[in-house]
């Protein structure tokens, strides 16, 4: 499946990305909806959101662009993890044992704040921690939910820059802002994981 989107990726053709605004005037009310679904599709097919989101503010603006790469983030999410869950999630549940298990059993009960954790560890891209995550016990409400809490602060950081890009002179610093708030977030949730790991050891 990832080898088919790979393939689709390379042969569809691509609009320049100089042209993207002048699409997006063209689609009128439709634009916000194609730049969703088309930025979800990138993801699940493994394009760093870093380019989908510093696209979407070049495009849409810094906080439009913000909101509408979480939404596509969330969608992403969505299908990733619907995917995992539906071919992968029996091979894994028949399967795992010793440490794999005590893993798997971690995933099913981790909570929203458990999901934020992971996605911000540099471990993997966004869509195949969707797809692994699909693959365990993990319920699919609080990975939702905190995917989309972890997208945020880059989501707004990233679409403030490429806003910046096409409007080198309407650069919006209260957008950027959030980004400072997801690196000490990050941080403090890093070091809640690794004392509760610690303690587990003990």
């Amino acid at each position: 499946m990832l080898a088919a989107f790979g393939l689709t990726l390379l042969m569809v053709p691509h609009p320049e990305p100089t042209a993207l605004p002048d699409l997006a005037d063209r689609m009128g009310r439709l634009a916000p909806v194609a730049g969703v679904v088309g930025g979800a599709l990138l993801l699940v097919a493994l394009v760093p959101r870093t380019f989908i989101t510093l696209a979407a503010g070049a495009i849409f603006g810094a906080l439009e662009g913000a909101a509408y790469a979480l939404g596509a983030a969330l969608l992403a999410a969505a299908i990733g993890f619907a995917v995992g869950r539906v071919l992968g999630r029996e091979f894994v549940a028949e399967r795992v044992r010793g440490r794999l298990a005590r893993l798997d059993r971690w995933f099913t009960r981790q909570s929203v704040l458990g999901v934020v954790t992971v996605r911000l560890l540099p471990i993997s891209g966004f869509g195949l921690v969707s797809y692994g995550y699909g693959t365990t016990g993990a319920r699919v409400l609080p990975f939702l939910v905190g995917s989309v809490i972890a997208s945020a602060p880059t989501a707004f950081g990233y679409a403030a820059v490429g806003a910046a890009v096409t409007g080198p002179d309407e650069f919006n610093w209260f957008a950027a802002a959030p980004a400072s708030l997801g690196f000490i977030a990050g941080a403090v949730l890093l070091a809640r994981w690794w004392r509760a790991e610690r303690r587990s050891h003990r």
